[in-house]
């Protein structure tokens, strides 16, 4: 299991796959590296694949401050310095596009390409709402919530397939199990800042994914994103949430290969 200081943080990451080329996956809130383990095994064959846990996340570091998102950045900007990668292809979910934007608007020299995934450049619009589930969370831990979350983390198709019974309960099971630590980081994503102006200076190649069943950051986020930074491509992946790494993984490793294969380094 290997930890690496970054930015004054123990950061667990794991480290995948070997080729001339590396990918770098960056989890979204509540969740953890091991929600990019599909993408992983599809392209650990060609790619080295690197995924790694925020801080106050996974088996990270629970630091205690430090959770805002330009502090994360600079995390995630250490972790490629430190592990001496080169230019990597960033592919960062919801809280981990928050940190790709702000990577590759302020230190382009680190990136090769961008995936931005079920994420926002906004100001986070619910902030009410879930800073009242967070000080619930504080109190009494996420069980008496779960059922709320759970619709906000994925969508109606995942939450409804009779088929993927075993997967829901793994990913329930682990947001009930959080430590209540886990509302710093909470805290950290809803109070983010706007990047949206700074999008206008992203020159690389850069994919936009969204699941069109997405209630947390909505499709009209991503393509606001798409519209802001020139050349980008936008996909609405059809029955995703969310998390659509998880919900929809073929298709998501399908659009992934057709787009980093464009773009080689």
């Amino acid at each position: 299991m290997p930890f690496i200081n970054c930015n004054n943080t123990s950061l667990y990451y794991t480290d995948e796959g070997s080729g001339p080329e590396t990918l770098v996956f960056s989890h979204g809130l509540l969740l953890n590296s091991e929600m990019f383990r599909a993408q992983i095994n599809h392209f650990k064959s060609r790619y080295r694949c690197i995924a790694y846990d925020h801080r106050g996340q996974g088996q990270s570091e629970v630091t205690s401050s430090g959770y805002d998102m330009d502090n994360l950045y600079l995390d995630a900007a250490a972790l490629i310095e430190n592990l001496q990668l080169g230019k990597v292809h960033f592919i960062g979910l919801s809280m981990g596009g928050f940190v790709g934007m702000r990577l590759a608007a302020r230190k382009l020299n680190l990136l090769k390409s961008l995936t931005l995934m079920d994420t926002s450049a906004d100001e986070e619009p619910n902030i009410i709402k879930y800073k009242i589930l967070n000080l619930i969370f504080s109190v009494a831990g996420s069980k008496p919530i779960i059922d709320r979350i759970m619709p906000i983390m994925f969508g109606q198709t995942f939450l409804n397939d009779s088929n993927r019974a075993e997967e829901r309960l793994k990913w329930r099971n682990h947001i009930i199990q959080l430590k209540r630590t886990i509302t710093r980081s909470v805290e950290g994503v809803i109070t983010r800042k706007s990047v949206f102006e700074e999008l206008k200076s992203i020159t690389i190649p850069t994919l936009v994914l969204v699941g069109d069943e997405d209630v947390a950051t909505v499709p009209e986020k991503s393509k606001r994103i798409h519209k802001q930074i020139n050349g980008s491509v936008l996909e609405i992946i059809p029955g995703a949430g969310h998390s659509s790494s998880i919900e929809q993984p073929e298709h998501i490793n399908q659009v992934l290969t057709s787009f980093i294969n464009s773009h080689p380094g």
